[in-house]
This record gives C-alpha cells, structure tokens and sequence, in this order.
C-alpha cells in the first residue's frame, strides 16, 4: 500500500513539473533585484529568499546593453522587470519592461493600473474601468478602458467618449526616461483628439 502511495506521489509530482514546464515556456513578467557577481547575472525575486542566473536571450544582449547604462556593469544593485522564462535556476530573459538603479522592490500595479505612460509634460494611467491622459495646464482627458489589442509585438488600444478622442500605441522598445533616471520597456505614441505625444510606457 505505501509502494503504491508512493508511486502515485511520484507521479502526481511529475505531472506537476510537466505542466509547469509547459507554462514556463511564455515569458512573464518577472520582478526582483539583479546584481553582477564574479561575471554572473545573479536574479533576487521580490518577497523571496531565492535566486536565479539570469541569461539575456533577447537580441543582441539587448536587455544587459540596457542595464549597463544605469549602472549594471558597474556593480550596482538595480530593481528590474523582465519578461523571462525560468528554466530550472537559470531566468532566460527576453525583454524589459522597467528598471531602475535604486535597488528597492516596487510594488506591482493593480487593477487601476494596468498600463503606465508618460513623457514631456504629460501622463497617462490605464486600467480599472478607465483611461486618464493628464497635461500640464490642462483639463484631464478620461476615456472608458478595455482590453488591449495585440498586433504582433504592438500593443494598441483606441477609445472615444463624448468629443474626447485617444488611441494609444505601444511599441516593445527600450525607452529611457531621463528625467526619472529610469529604462522602460515600451516606446508610447499618443494621440488625444489629433495631437501626438511621445514618452515611454510600462506594464504595471
């Protein structure tokens, strides 16, 4: 009977790891703490006591070019959002949504914010049940919020209420944010009833 127990344990386990290796094979959003340690990319999730190596499999090494600039080579602790998939103690990471040199774990956004932008004088939040553009010296501009749509690599969405106009373009792209000292993952266009804006976005 315990033989049998057993096997059955072992299985069930087995089928676990399957299905959470064929889950694994879509990157996600992955947020933790990244250093360099003797030549090694050493990954800390937030709100874990466990690590990963994390190898750049995006274009070009594009995500550690990136990093680098904010202080990565350097020897500096930076807080970082990868899309990656994590295969056994190795996170193969192959985009950035969003990093920063203070190396302190941000919160995740929630429902209210499911996208962010923002650029020369203004601000965009998506999310919840609406999307809110805000403009230096000008009246906010709300329209209803909804799934976005993919277009390959894009992400857009469009949406009208009343006279107010807004359709948003994200393109995945390293983006910075100088005067945030930030990278961002996604180059925003913006055009709120005609007028084009420009900045950077990232997933919340």
């Amino acid at each position: 009977m315990k033989n049998s127990i057993a096997v059955l344990a072992a299985v069930a386990a087995f089928a676990s790891c399957v299905a959470q290796a064929e889950e694994a094979t879509e990157p996600k959003l992955a947020r933790g703490l990244l250093m360099k340690q003797g030549g090694k990319l050493v990954f800390a999730p937030c709100r874990d006591r466990s690590y990963a190596v994390m190898e750049d499999v995006s274009p070009h090494a594009g995500v550690t070019a990136a990093l680098d600039r904010i202080g990565l080579e350097a020897g500096k602790k930076l807080y970082v959002e990868v899309f990656a998939v994590l295969d056994g103690l190795a996170l193969k990471a192959s985009g950035l949504n969003f990093a920063q040199p203070d190396g302190r774990c941000q919160p995740p956004g929630g429902k209210e914010e499911a996208w962010q932008a923002a650029g020369a004088g203004w601000a965009l939040a998506a999310g919840g049940d609406r999307v809110v553009l805000k403009r230096q010296g000008r009246a906010d501009l709300a329209v209803p919020y909804g799934p976005f749509r993919a277009e390959g690599a894009l992400a857009s969405y469009e949406a009208s209420q009343g006279a107010n106009k807004l359709a948003l373009r994200f393109e995945p792209a390293v983006c910075e944010d100088k005067a945030a000292g930030v990278l961002l993952g996604w180059r925003a266009t913006v055009t709120a009833n005609g007028e084009v804006l420009k900045g950077c976005a990232w997933q919340r």
